[in-house]
């Protein structure tokens, strides 16, 4: 079987058929589970997680209820023997040959990482764009979490933005300056404190002849800084600018 926790949590079974949980304390114990998959969750975390400091008189009971939902529903996409195993203090949830697609996410982006290394810039985006494809919206949808979930969504969506980041680095190395300055648009203005994209916006222009409209984008993230943290940019950015003000052949891409 195959988890996809990239998106909407949904179950994917040994035929291609995708099954999701209808009842949210059961896809919340699920997401749980396969974020903590190999290793023992303790009831009382489960119950952290489903009910947060609102516990019902009978939250262990509940718990008890909602893993057998769980094994019934895990057997209807193709499990032949549950993987949900009880452990004390808990549960846990074998992986075995099953596949977690954060877990293929993540060596894509490793693999990426390890080209950019070694300068080869064109395995490296085929890398971070295949890892990138895998998303079919935010971490485990709108599902209310807790601690461990919380956590999980928090450093998941965290790489994604690495990803890209290190994606565009990479087509920035290849000469795609113009192509890219639509998309790199768009995340500065969904990420307008992110300064990683406002410099390769701002690089990508002054690639592409338009030396002026690097700098207004500048002004524009300096101001936005300046208003939100009372803070100027950081030194890549200052640097940046300096650069494009005095025509730094470094600048240029080299062909």
């Amino acid at each position: 079987m195959r988890y996809e926790l990239l998106g909407p949590l949904r179950v994917v079974g040994d035929e291609g058929k995708s099954a999701t949980i209808g009842a949210q304390k059961i896809e919340t114990l699920l997401a749980v589970l396969l974020i903590r998959s190999d290793e023992v969750v303790a009831t009382e975390q489960l119950m952290t997680e489903i009910w947060g400091d609102r516990l019902p008189r009978r939250a262990t009971a509940g718990i008890h209820v909602y893993v057998s939902q769980l094994r019934k529903f895990l057997n209807r996409c193709g499990s032949s023997a549950s993987p949900v195993v009880t452990r004390p203090p808990g549960y846990v949830l074998r992986s075995g040959t099953d596949e977690l697609d954060y877990q293929s996410f993540l060596r894509l982006v490793g693999w990426g990482r390890d080209h950019i290394r070694d300068r080869r810039y064109e395995e490296a985006s085929a890398c971070f764009e295949n890892a990138l494809e895998m998303w079919r919206g935010p971490v485990l949808g709108d599902l209310s979490y807790g601690p461990i979930v919380e956590g999980f969504v928090t450093w998941l969506s965290e790489t994604r933005l690495e990803c890209t980041e290190m994606l565009i680095d990479a087509q920035l190395e290849l000469g795609r300056h113009r192509e890219l300055v639509g998309r790199l648009y768009s995340l500065t203005a969904e990420h307008p404190l992110r300064e990683a994209f406002s410099r390769q916006l701002m690089l990508a222009l002054y690639r592409s002849e338009r030396q002026a409209d690097a700098l207004e984008v500048y002004r524009s993230v300096r101001q936005t800084i300046n208003d939100e943290l009372g803070l100027e940019p950081c030194r890549a950015l200052q640097e940046l600018q300096q650069g494009i003000l005095t025509a730094d052949y470094e600048l240029e891409w080299a062909v």
